[in-house]
């Protein structure tokens, strides 16, 4: 007697669309038959297509490194691109950018960058506050702020500098690459590869949210320790769009940042024409609401890093290139504690950004669009109210609500742009924070 099992009616997981995983080889195809069975380039592809490979590493990188995704197309990418022309970007930097007369040295805090009237796409909104490192020689990173209002129409854009982290404050974006498509909304990140095509849809706007230009190592999953196999951002909740393709045949512009310039290519047609892929090399975003933060059950506060959602090494041992951290709503249980983070300065330098809520080392102030710098070595930690609230605090079970920023922390100096210093929203007044904390010591023991 036969007994027939009960089959998922897709086999592309729970989410529509999408295929479940963090640096999984995956395989999908737009028409049956697209993609090749058992080889990658064979001498003829189904429906006239092009075989062409898309390297996010070195051939020889070791195999847990290696990433690379084939793609089969309607034209090579050699057809979308022309004659390139030098374009002007004068919001968008790139490091290594240190202006003498502007002083990155000190604590500073931005009220979010207002929208404006001007017609602004996801490419042309982007405003930089900081950078790090130097994109030529592939090490560090750049903070930037996007504002969009229109959507690219025949427009497209891709980096060789580095990999996009996207992560929205407000608004909805569409993000149609190369190989399938990511709808993001705030409460969600998006890591676009280094050399992937795209255009941006805003599907609800206006959208502001920031990013992190990667110019280095890829972002990876951090390793867990002692904490084990679960908890912290779990693979499975991260999410790569299935193949979708254009075939679309219109005047199209395709611009390029190569080495910090801006270059802009003219094509007849639309470069998103991959049909079908296979590989490790992809788009993914991941809704950080499913973050599994872990914490102190006993006493003392924990190093901020246990909430690291993702991390790109830097080559030295446990020190990152970037560090992606996440502060969201949780418990706090910990006895005899101060509980929000503690006064410290450090090597690496800080960059806050406030999703949405309030932040607990600073309840008035870090609004949510809003952002912080904190250099390294520069002294920093919670502002007089909240060290006092802290200290004197009844230290019962506390749920930590309605609460989510995050860190762009990297191991290198974060150099403000003349954006940054002159037009963004700077909080003048923000060292003033501090000024309410008061000397307890008196020679005497006891608690002050």
């Amino acid at each position: 007697m036969t007994r027939e099992m009960t089959r998922a009616e897709s086999p592309m997981g729970t989410t529509p669309g999408y295929m479940p995983g963090f640096g999984n080889d995956f395989e999908t195809e737009a028409l049956p038959g697209a993609l090749p069975r058992g080889q990658n380039s064979p001498q003829k592809c189904n429906y006239g297509l092009y075989a062409e490979q898309l390297s996010g590493t070195a051939f020889t990188a070791p195999r847990g490194q290696n990433e690379r995704s084939w793609c089969y197309r309607i034209r090579p990418s050699v057809k979308h691109t022309g004659r390139f022309e030098k374009i002007d970007m004068p919001w968008w930097r790139s490091a290594p950018n240190i202006d003498p007369d502007l002083i990155s040295l000190g604590q500073y805090r931005w009220d979010p960058v207002p929208y404006t009237d001007a017609p602004l796409t996801f490419v042309t909104g982007m405003r930089t506050m900081t950078t790090a490192g130097d994109v030529n020689t592939q090490t560090g990173m750049a903070a930037h702020i996007y504002l969009a209002n229109n959507s690219m129409e025949d427009e497209y854009f891709y980096s060789a500098d580095g990999e996009l982290l996207v992560v929205p404050q407000e608004g909805l974006l569409r993000f149609h690459t190369e190989l399938g498509t990511i709808d993001l909304a705030p409460k969600e990140i998006a890591i676009i590869p280094r050399g992937l095509v795209y255009r941006v849809e805003v599907v609800e706007g206006p959208a502001r949210g920031f990013v992190c230009e990667n110019y280095g190592q890829k972002f990876d999953l951090p390793n867990r320790g002692p904490i084990g196999a679960n908890c912290l951002a779990n693979p499975r909740d991260f999410l790569t769009p299935v193949a979708a393709f254009e075939d679309r045949e219109v005047p199209s512009t395709v611009t390029i940042k190569w080495c910090g310039q801006f270059h802009q290519t003219k094509i007849g047609h639309s470069p998103l024409d991959v049909v079908a892929w296979h590989g490790n090399y992809a788009p993914v975003k991941y809704d950080l609401t499913t973050y599994s933060p872990v914490g102190a059950i006993l006493f003392d506060h924990p190093d901020p890093s246990i909430f690291t959602v993702l991390t790109a090494p830097s080559g030295q041992e446990g020190t990152a290139n970037i560090d992606f951290v996440l502060f969201r709503e949780r418990w706090m249980v910990a006895e005899n504690t101060f509980r929000p983070p503690w006064y410290h300065k450090n090597v690496m330098s800080e960059l806050m950004g406030n999703i949405y809520g309030q932040y607990d080392a600073k309840p008035k102030g870090f609004v949510p669009g809003g952002v912080s710098l904190h250099n390294c070595m520069l002294p920093h930690g919670p502002d007089a109210p909240a060290f006092e609230g802290a200290s004197n605090a009844e230290l019962a079970p506390v749920k930590l609500d309605n609460t989510m920023s995050f860190m762009f922390e990297t191991r290198f100096p974060q150099h403000l742009t003349a954006f940054a210093a002159k037009e963004a929203p700077l909080q003048d007044d923000y060292i003033s924070c501090w000024d309410g904390i008061e000397k307890k010591f008196d020679g005497t023991p006891g608690e002050k």
